[in-house]
């Protein structure tokens, strides 16, 4: 598992950006490009971005023209730094990075992600962190989600302990090979469906899907990863105003401003199987400005290569009138009966009995291939094995800590 975050922008900053955009935009005091082109040179108005990985994205695309939990409090947990050996970093992100580690007794590789309290609670990003530990705690029930096995704090760190996925990011995939042939395309988009279908239906939207997101594991299937922007309490109709999101990937009511529905996960599901047939996302351009216009107003080109059933669902994706998107009104049951996934068992699929098109050639856990040598190059900091005493910030995060009962128990683990 990687992450890469750039410098997110508080809860209250992007509450503040979204009343001026859209106070912008309702009053026209000013063009609407002019506007974007002032505020994509001071804002970085997504809250997942990262610079390396836009640059990569950037060269390519030039090329190319679990449920049983028990919580406990931070002085009675037994889990602590030191249960864990560090054996490379495999991410990095604003408030710390994320580590694949063993555990001493138990055995099991998993990805450790490590976070300082203090940058966190400088940031008043406290209620993202606690929202994405409990999106964990669901993701443990899907096959196609990241899950959390364990999380606990010591006085200056919080510590996540995550499936371990080393098939690479879709990102780096597609940056090697540019696109997918059809099949590959539907196995993969057929995954995300379920997984999305699975947040919705646990009252979770998603925000940020996008390839860096999208891991594979080393059997080939899908792993959704990073729930910061996640947003829980969301039913099917349920409306939301944060403005979120990444770049390519944000939905036009989004960067409107407007209230907007679980609907935009399918938008960015129709951007991402775009990406993985064309090689690009549908509305790229270099400048944020003109592809934000691009998102708004720009007609959808679909170009040859792709089957009549590939541009109908794209177009009933990337539909911007939200009543009119594919999944706004059954969620994705809509998906499932689209002849994009004719060639799907939709319950063969969930029960992982259907073979991945394409199988990481990684020869164990420690086998980091597909992970980014920026990442695994660099030493395992020292100061993720802070010692568990008293002090530090633990009241900023009440209720943080957890261990799987059955899996603290067992003798041995089998990830």
């Amino acid at each position: 598992m990687t992450v890469s975050r750039d410098r997110p922008m508080t809860y209250a900053k992007m509450r503040g950006i979204l009343s001026f955009f859209s106070a912008l935009l309702k009053g026209k005091k000013v063009g609407f490009t002019n506007f974007l082109n002032k505020f994509v040179s001071t804002q970085h108005p997504c809250q997942h971005l990262n610079p390396q990985k836009s640059q990569q994205r950037q060269r390519r695309r030039e090329e190319e023209g679990r449920d049983t939990a028990i919580s406990v409090d931070t002085t009675t947990s037994q889990m602590k730094p030191s249960d864990f050996d560090y054996l490379k970093v495999i991410g990095k992100g604003s408030f710390g990075k994320v580590l694949l580690a063993t555990h001493r007794k138990h055995g099991g590789y998993y990805a450790v992600k490590v976070l300082q309290k203090q940058m966190i609670v400088t940031r008043k990003e406290q209620r993202h962190v606690m929202a994405e530990r409990s999106v964990l705690l669901k993701g443990l029930q899907h096959p196609f989600l990241v899950g959390l096995h364990f999380s606990f704090q010591t006085p200056n760190m919080l510590y996540f302990v995550l499936d371990y996925v080393n098939g690479g990011e879709l990102f780096y995939h597609l940056q090697r090979e540019g696109s997918f042939p059809e099949p590959r395309a539907v196995f993969y988009a057929a995954e995300m469906a379920m997984a999305l279908g699975y947040l919705h239906s646990n009252d979770v939207v998603y925000r940020d899907l996008k390839p860096e997101n999208i891991l594979l594991d080393s059997a080939g299937h899908v792993m959704l990863t990073d729930f910061g922007l996640c947003k829980e309490g969301v039913a099917v109709g349920g409306i939301m105003h944060t403005f979120c999101g990444t770049p390519e990937y944000i939905a036009p009511e989004v960067l409107q401003g407007h209230p907007y529905s679980i609907a935009v996960d399918w938008w960015g599901l129709g951007v991402v199987l775009f990406e993985m047939l064309y090689g690009l996302p549908p509305f790229y351009s270099r400048s944020n400005a003109e592809m934000f216009e691009n998102i708004l107003h720009a007609p959808l080109k679909l170009r040859s290569g792709a089957s009549q059933a590939a541009r109908s669902l794209l177009k009933g994706l990337l539909e911007r009138r939200v009543s009119k998107r594919l999944g706004e009104s059954r969620d994705i049951m809509e998906l499932q009966e689209h002849p994009f996934f004719a060639s799907i068992n939709w319950d063969d699929l969930l029960a992982r009995r259907v073979k991945p098109p394409f199988i990481p050639k990684v020869t164990g856990p420690c086998d980091v291939t597909y992970i980014d040598p920026e990442f695994t190059l660099q030493p395992v900091p020292a100061s993720v094995n802070e010692r568990c005493q008293p002090g530090g910030t633990t009241e900023a995060f009440p209720g943080f800590s957890f261990m799987s009962s059955p899996e603290f128990v067992a003798p041995e683990l089998a990830l």
